[in-house]
């Protein structure tokens, strides 16, 4: 990692969901730029792994098992970042699961899930992290959205509803956080290939009574200017944008990274 420009060195980062995924691209990417990683997630033997392997390509990485929809797990998780690395100065709320289905067949159990998981659970994280931030005057909130923040599609109630209200989450901290040396802002990919749009395929297949590839062509591609998924690397791009910014001029802020999937 020594050739990468360190833009990020000597920050702390906390990226949550970075087990797998985006959030783990993200969280290699900070490590190249310099930062001190906390991969925190839900699958705790998976934010080791990434831990690991961010301590074999020279980077500093420690593990954080979090449920973000329990509070009392995300205040230890980050008491424990700040025990190890003295600081926190960006947050990457990344955290988040898909359960497609029609709104008359939505099961209000998995509504409230994917509701708690991405709404409460950016809350508690930032709430825990701000309270650091604050004193030391600096920090970085990034929201991971999605085109669906600005966007609608079917089957996905929750998911769109819970996109649009990071929006306003994150403007929220930015009026708070500005006389705190605080910036809050959301990143909005498009469709990523990763776990997460693999399993809706086949599921939207069904539903929709169409073959998986027409959900790939017709559905997930068909607005983008080129026919190609947004990449990992291109959300964690984004990020490392947000997160070295440097001054309250970019706050408050979205930036969608959807190969013009979405454009405003």
């Amino acid at each position: 990692m020594a050739n990468q420009q360190k833009c990020l060195s000597n920050q702390v980062a906390v990226v949550t969901g970075a087990a797998s995924g985006i959030g783990k691209e993200i969280a290699r990417r900070f490590a190249r730029a310099g930062a001190k990683l906390a991969i925190a997630d839900l699958d705790a033997a998976g934010a080791d792994l990434t831990a690991a392997q961010i301590n074999s390509e020279g980077g500093e990485a420690i593990a954080v098992a979090m449920d973000v929809t329990n509070e009392a797990q995300v205040d230890a998780g980050i008491t424990k970042v700040i025990a190890a690395f003295g600081r926190l100065d960006v947050l990457v709320s990344n955290a988040g699961i898909q359960v497609v289905a029609p709104l008359e067949q939505f099961e209000f159990a998995d509504w409230r899930r994917v509701i708690a998981i991405h709404l409460d659970g950016a809350f508690l994280c930032t709430r825990a992290a701000l309270r650091h931030m604050y004193h030391q005057r600096k920090g970085s909130i990034i929201l991971m959205g999605s085109v669906h923040s600005k966007e609608a599609s079917v089957l996905k109630a929750p998911y769109v509803t819970a996109k649009h209200g990071l929006m306003g989450l994150a403007k929220v901290i930015a009026k708070e956080g500005a006389k705190h040396g605080v910036r809050a802002n959301v990143i909005c990919p498009g469709f990523v290939r990763t776990p997460l749009v693999d399993r809706q395929i086949p599921e939207q297949a069904k539903t929709l009574g169409i073959s998986e590839q027409a959900v790939v062509r017709d559905v997930m591609l068909k607005d983008t200017v080129d026919g190609e998924f947004t990449t990992v690397e291109e959300v964690a791009a984004a990020a490392l944008f947000f997160a070295s910014f440097e001054s309250n001029a970019l706050t408050g802020q979205s930036l969608t990274v959807s190969h013009g999937w979405s454009m405003q």
